[in-house]
């Protein structure tokens, strides 16, 4: 985990300037080796693309997908940590001073996982190492969406997602970009990562 300071960020397209105070956030999302762990000291139902409920070795480092809000917040409870609020991830993503993209304002596609790369899977959490955020903090653009802790509306069901994924266009992939689903929602595109008092 890295820790992001106290202070100030611009939020969202409009840049509006929002405080939020000091927290510790993963580097990378949480991988299938991670999510075995938690699997296999608590019993919890495994992903549906692990053969025989077994992480494959192939995608130890990869993100861990099929997962439902629910899921992603049973593992952040047994690890001592939370899911991010939208703000959170964001400002970890975009640094304090409001960059469109972690790495800048460039709009660099090869710098993320999207689907304009054309890898079409997850990949390593570490591969884009061009693609950090200014508090060092991998995959904010592109590889999953990634579930974070506050409803869209209050008590519409729907959690915010960040981040964007490999099946999606790079126009999306901005940290700024909203997005939501449904809490039981679960797919090939969407994991998570959290986030832990300073």
């Amino acid at each position: 985990m890295i820790l992001v300071e106290e202070g100030i960020y611009l939020s969202g397209a409009a840049n509006r300037a929002i405080w939020l105070g000091s927290y510790r956030i993963d580097v990378y999302p949480t991988t299938n080796e991670d999510y075995e762990k938690f699997v296999r000291a608590t019993g919890h139902q495994p992903p549906q693309h692990w053969p025989n409920g077994r992480c494959p070795d192939n995608l130890a480092t990869h993100p861990v997908v099929w997962v439902t809000w629910r899921d992603a917040t049973a593992y952040a409870c047994w690890a001592g940590k939370a899911l991010p609020t939208a703000q959170q991830w964001e400002k970890a993503a975009r640094g304090p001073r409001g960059r469109i993209y972690p790495w800048g304002n460039e709009p660099t596609a090869a710098k993320c996982n999207v689907a304009e790369t054309g890898i079409d899977a997850t990949t390593p959490v570490f591969r884009y190492q061009s693609g950090v955020s200014p508090f060092g903090v991998f995959d904010m653009c592109g590889n999953v969406w990634e579930w974070c802790s506050i409803e869209e509306v209050p008590g519409n069901g729907r959690y915010e997602l960040k981040g964007s994924a490999f099946t999606s266009p790079f126009e999306r992939a901005a940290p700024s970009l909203r997005n939501a689903a449904n809490a039981t929602m679960r797919d090939n595109d969407t994991g998570f990562r959290c986030v832990a008092p300073a």
